[in-house]
């Protein structure tokens, strides 16, 4: 019995303990959820009522504007409502009982925690029928001009974030931009709150521009009949957008739309006052921003869902904001960006080219840029070469000069007896002349021989002395139209001497069809010469009966061919490719520089053609010269 007493105990201590545990753990989960009737729990409440409705921008993007910035000022999770006061268009009073009725019904379990007006008309209803709606709930009056609210009919409840519509800094924005301005067209709609606007505008700006500016209102007229009124304005007009909810003939309208279509038709340029409407029709000026108007708007009514008094809460009325301007209306109107008030935003400027493409014109100017360094270096480089290259030429030209001074004192005996033959000639027919002439009876008819045998010698001399003259004149590249066969008849006819003197054959086969080149004279002449002379001096031990030099002219295409062919012991293979090379000689010690044949491959080249030797197969070398002829 003692052990069944026991065990009971303890099955009744363990349920208790486990009822305590439960008990611990439901307490801590009720204090861990908040209490149902606690104000964070539940979101604010908050209830906007706009003036006009969803057609209309201007209500649109404040209404938007003031919500958002709620939002993020809030401390809580709110829920918006919003309504549109559309009896605000025609001032229907049957319709807008209906309308407060069925905001009654609508908030009848739970009232909203605030009501914020946007705009005069709902400010106004919602003062009218504040004791049959809500007359505990604090209001805010909202983007409401200062001139719609009535001191009078502000309660406790009650605070006010106002606008101040300045309607003088508009027009002073219009005439700053066209100085030249005469008419004004106002574009205002015939409901009540319109015709309040109409009424003000003529009150205030009417003496102000009085003998200045004309000022055109159209609020009576029919829609149509605005949009030809603004097509057909006069020269320096101006067009004032304001509002346009309903027209003369009582047709409803969102300003949205209106204004979009006057931009369509209108020669003026139009002007706002709100930055609802800069959607890209009007030109700009100073005009309220509902983004600026939102964070003081958005502040109040923080502070009045905290508790604090709406009546003690008093901020100034929101001004307009710093001058705005689309830029695509100051092109299309031809208005100088000079006129703006300083300290003005231009916006949807068009970005220039730079600013579109700015990597790829970077890319193409580097390109530019590297072609450009690219260029110079090859135009320096260029320049550079035909430096050189006149350098060389006239180089080459002294040392073609040099050369023949070598040529012509390796030839100094014959040319020598080319002279003294002619002169000593001359002298013996001027002594038998003389003597002839000193006889009782001189022979006329003889002396008269011998004086033409003068003149022949005198001549022979003289064409021996000119063609050294030639060979020997220093004288600048010059290219000229020549023959290549009179050259080679004539460099044959000065070498023919020293062919004599040497013991030497020389052979013209000189084709009788023309040959005609693009040269220098002295210079081809120096080469055939060159060559002429080495088959010469080849041949020194070749027996005299076979010193026989040949020289050729031929055709070869549109080239003018020449060889000098020898009959001397010819050249070793191994050497064919190096005889044109500089310093380089087959001759005896002592017998050359080795700089003939070199100066005679570099003027060749100048003159765009080739030179080259062969060993012929029945003994002896053959050098040919190929030219361009001239077509």
């Amino acid at each position: 019995m003692a052990a069944l007493c026991t065990l009971r105990m303890k099955r009744l201590v363990n349920l208790w303990n486990a009822a305590a545990v439960i008990l611990l753990v439901s307490m801590g989960g009720s204090a861990a959820q908040p209490k149902s009737g606690e104000p964070a729990a539940q979101p604010k409440t908050i209830l906007f009522i706009d003036s006009f409705g969803p057609n209309f921008q201007q209500g649109i993007l404040w209404s938007r504007e003031i919500q958002n910035e709620l939002n993020r000022q809030s401390p809580w999770s709110l829920d918006i409502q919003e309504h549109a006061l559309v009896t605000a268009r025609n001032g229907d009073e049957a319709a807008e009982a209906k309308f407060v009725e069925y905001l009654r019904v609508l908030y009848a379990q739970r009232p909203p925690d605030l009501i914020v007006t946007m705009g005069g008309p709902a400010a106004r209803f919602i003062q009218r029928h504040r004791a049959d709606l809500y007359p505990t709930t604090p209001m805010l009056l909202a983007a409401v001009e200062v001139r719609l609210v009535d001191p009078s009919m502000l309660s406790e409840q009650d605070a006010v974030t106002a606008v101040r519509f300045d309607q003088v800094a508009p027009v002073d924005n219009i005439l700053r931009l066209l100085p030249k301005t005469k008419v004004i067209a106002f574009i205002l709609g015939n409901s009540p709150g319109e015709r309040f606007w109409t009424g003000e505008q003529q009150r205030i700006l009417g003496p102000l521009l009085a003998n200045k500016v004309e000022l055109i209102f159209c609020n009576e007229r029919p829609f149509e009949e605005i949009l030809k009124e603004v097509a057909r304005l006069p020269p320096n007009s101006a067009i004032f957008f304001q509002q346009m909810a309903v027209d003369g003939a009582g047709a409803v309208y969102g300003d949205k739309e209106p204004l979009k279509r006057i931009s369509e038709v209108a020669n003026a340029p139009i002007f706002t006052f709100d930055e609802s409407y800069f959607t890209g029709e009007v030109v700009g000026g100073p005009m309220f921003s509902p983004a600026e108007g939102a964070r003081p708007t958005a502040a109040v009514a923080v502070r009045i869902l905290e508790g604090e008094k709406a009546s003690g809460i008093k901020v100034p009325p929101i001004g307009f904001s710093m001058p705005k301007y689309d830029w695509r209306q100051l092109q299309r109107w031809n208005t100088s960006e000079s006129r703006l008030p300083p300290g003005s935003e231009i916006l949807f400027r068009e970005p220039t080219a730079w600013e579109r493409y700015t990597w790829q014109i970077t890319l193409a100017l580097a390109v530019l840029l590297v072609q450009a360094g690219l260029i110079s270096v090859l135009l320096l480089e260029h320049r550079r070469r035909r430096l050189a290259e006149v350098q060389s030429r006239q180089r080459m030209t002294e040392l073609a000069h040099v050369n023949r001074f070598s040529t012509a004192g390796e030839l100094s005996a014959s040319i020598a007896h080319e002279i003294n033959q002619p002169l000593g000639s001359i002298l013996a027919n001027a002594e038998a002349a003389q003597a002839i002439l000193k006889s009782p009876k001189p022979d006329v008819v003889e002396v008269s021989e011998i004086l033409d045998d003068i003149l022949s010698d005198d001549q022979r001399a003289a064409e021996v002395i000119r063609r050294l003259r030639s060979l020997l004149k220093k004288a600048p590249f010059e290219l000229k139209n020549l023959d290549l066969n009179d050259l080679a008849r004539e460099t044959v006819g000065f070498l023919s001497g020293v062919a004599v003197g040497r013991k030497v054959e020389l052979i013209s086969e000189i084709t009788s069809e023309p040959l005609p080149i693009l040269g220098d004279r002295v210079q081809l002449q120096q080469v055939i010469l060159n060559l002429v002379m080495n088959g010469i001096d080849a041949m020194r031990d070749t027996p005299a009966e076979n010193r026989i030099i040949s020289i050729q002219s031929s055709r070869a295409g549109n080239f003018a061919e020449l060889s000098v062919s020898d009959h001397g012991p010819g050249i070793p293979e191994d050497n064919l490719n190096e005889i044109f090379e500089p310093f380089f000689t087959s001759k005896a010690e002592g017998m050359g520089m080795g700089m003939g044949l070199s100066i005679a491959r570099t003027i060749i080249e100048a003159h765009d053609g080739q030179i080259w030797a062969e060993n012929r197969d029945y003994g002896g070398a053959s050098f040919r010269i190929r030219l361009p002829l001239i077509r």
